[in-house]
């Protein structure tokens, strides 16, 4: 969580919540598309990192 506050800054504080949201589900729908592709992806960094972001955005929401 540290390294995106450094990377990003504060600017979640001045997101609105249904940004976070859509954020969030954003992420849930990549995890769905590399789970149905069974992991492999070409660009992505993997389900793990998704995971991690969504853990991160319900701890700054």
């Amino acid at each position: 969580m540290l390294a995106k506050n450094h990377d990003y800054g504060e600017a979640w504080r001045e997101m609105r919540i249904s940004s976070d949201t859509d954020l969030i589900l954003t992420k849930l729908h990549r995890v769905k598309q590399i789970e149905d592709n069974k992991g492999k992806t070409l660009i992505s960094e993997g389900v793990d990192g998704h995971y991690k972001d969504i853990i991160n955005y319900s701890i700054l929401l």
